[in-house]
């Protein structure tokens, strides 16, 4: 049997003061659990989910607090269109805040970004279907950080988000 394969580059788009959270999930009930989740998981956080069904009905389900991130969550969804991929936008709260609770949701597989910067999704298509098979998550490194560049890390780190104090 020979099968042809295209691959597609969907430039992701994630709103102003956004985080986007792209992975792959295995059952419908996907939309409910990462919603309870994330509600659970800071009061002032906002977001919207979207998730693709890879068989029935194959269509995007979805939820959320905020209707502009599940609108943004939706049309992530529709433009990558790639078999159980969910998009989770993300407003009040840093993916780090949420990540792990994500991660345990039983049915998630694999999270393949949780990020701000410009995102790529590179997706695979076949006969059957098509499939994420990575991302291209923010740019290219231009060199590696001197001490000032350290000192600058760990004041942002301490200083400015408040981590490690």
């Amino acid at each position: 049997m020979s099968c042809n394969m295209n691959i597609d580059i969907q430039q992701v788009a994630i709103p102003d003061e956004c985080n986007i959270i792209i992975g792959q999930s295995h059952f419908i009930k996907t939309v409910e659990d990462i919603f309870e989740a994330l509600v659970t998981s800071s009061p002032s956080v906002e977001f919207g989910i979207a998730f693709c069904e890879a068989s029935g009905d194959c269509l995007v389900r979805h939820d959320g607090n905020k209707k502009d991130l599940e609108d943004a969550a939706i049309e992530n969804a529709k433009a990558i269109n790639a078999g159980h991929v969910f998009v989770v936008i993300l407003r009040n709260a840093f993916p780090i805040n949420v990540l792990d609770r994500i991660k345990n949701v039983q049915e998630v597989c694999r999270v393949f970004a949780a990020t701000a910067n410009p995102l790529q999704v590179l997706v695979a298509e076949t006969e059957q279907g098509r499939g994420v098979i990575g991302v291209i998550d923010g740019s290219k490194t231009v060199g590696v950080e001197d001490e000032n560049g350290q000192n600058w890390r760990k004041g942002l780190l301490r200083n400015i988000i408040g981590y490690k104090r």
